[in-house]
């Protein structure tokens, strides 16, 4: 990869980063990267190991997650605010990155981190794949 196809690629990340919530597709993160879809997605896997759709959702997780901690929203408006469209699929793939399903993360007290900078939490509570086994 050169230095102008990395470019393209963090622009697309703070795409994704930023427009988290709206519908996304691997075509319109690929014209943000002026790549071809099936280049994007190469290029966007060799240099984050994962795929743009996995980035993507990683960061609603990552969103939904701090939306639940605050404990005013329902699950279902979590799902729709960081741009999931199924609640199942959301209910999914939480569980599958956090180890427990949002309604137990949001019934569960987060007051121990309250006196923790937010930039630390972030880093420690990021979601991450588990490991293939």
């Amino acid at each position: 990869m050169n230095v102008e196809e990395a470019v393209r690629l963090r622009r697309a990340r703070d795409l994704l980063d930023r427009e988290y919530a709206r519908p996304l597709d691997v075509p319109a993160m690929a014209r943000a990267a002026y790549m071809s879809p099936s280049h994007f997605t190469r290029l966007f896997r060799a240099a984050y190991g994962e795929s743009p759709y996995g980035y993507l959702s990683t960061r609603r997780v990552e969103r939904a997650k701090a939306l639940l901690r605050r404990g005013d929203l329902s699950v279902t408006d979590v799902c729709m605010a960081v741009g999931f469209t199924s609640l199942g699929s959301f209910s999914s793939r939480f569980t599958e990155l956090v180890g427990e399903t949002p309604s137990a993360y949001r019934a569960r007290s987060h007051t121990a981190g309250a006196a923790i900078p937010a930039c630390y939490v972030k880093a420690v509570t990021r979601p991450t794949r588990p490991a293939a086994v």
